[in-house]
């Protein structure tokens, strides 16, 4: 079976923004609320970060609680993994995530500005300067037979849709409007020329769009 290029649990504002404006380390969102984007995750039993008891079950759940499920690598882009730009002053930096990454994979972070890999618990971040297919397949090799996730941000989504390369995408899209930022789409149907969709609505608010290739 071929690896498959994944987006998983991506979630966008009500008008297609992934992130707010002037991401800064004290503001990993800009100017959105992460709050207003992540409840739906958040507040489910299966989210990876809950400390007690309880969370809600049902779709958003089983949505968080298959997240790492298949998968063997990960695709990020540099302004997901922090907020510096250009040549790297802080080697000291190593993603917005503590000393326990939540990847639990190897991590290929498109960047411009390469920088020595490093290896944080079971997660190894690696920084490539490479186009979208050349970065894919140096994690398709890492994933092993596996899945490869891409997990964001926007603009890098976006870079791997228009080069053909992304199979399944899932896009929860929250009940709020951000106004500027980062953009994934101005509407989902953007991708209905290539892709086939279901769109399910969750009693938390968000609706979540499933996408396949056609």
């Amino acid at each position: 079976m071929d690896q498959l290029l994944r987006v998983q649990n991506f979630t966008v504002s009500r008008d297609g923004f992934g992130a707010g404006e002037g991401q800064s380390q004290e503001r990993p969102f800009g100017h959105a609320d992460p709050m207003d984007l992540m409840a739906w995750a958040v507040a489910t039993a299966s989210f990876p970060n809950r400390t007690g008891p309880g969370g809600s079950r049902g779709l958003d759940d089983y949505f968080t609680r298959d997240f790492a499920h298949g998968i063997g690598a990960e695709i990020m882009g540099r302004n997901k993994f922090g907020p510096q730009r250009g040549p790297w002053q802080d080697h000291e930096w190593q993603g917005w995530w503590g000393a326990e990454p939540p990847f639990h994979t190897p991590v290929f972070v498109m960047t411009h500005h390469p920088r020595p890999s490093f290896t944080l618990a079971d997660t190894t971040f690696h920084f490539v300067d490479g186009d979208p297919a050349t970065v894919l397949g140096l994690a398709r090799e890492a994933a092993q037979g596996r899945d490869v996730r891409l997990g964001g941000g926007a603009t890098t989504v976006r870079q791997f849709l228009d080069a053909d390369l992304v199979d399944t995408l899932h896009v929860a899209v929250a009940p709020v409007e951000l106004g500027s930022g980062t953009r994934l789409w101005s509407s989902p149907d953007e991708l209905l020329d290539r892709y086939h969709r279901n769109v399910v609505p969750s009693p938390s608010g968000v609706v979540h769009h499933l996408f396949w290739r056609r």
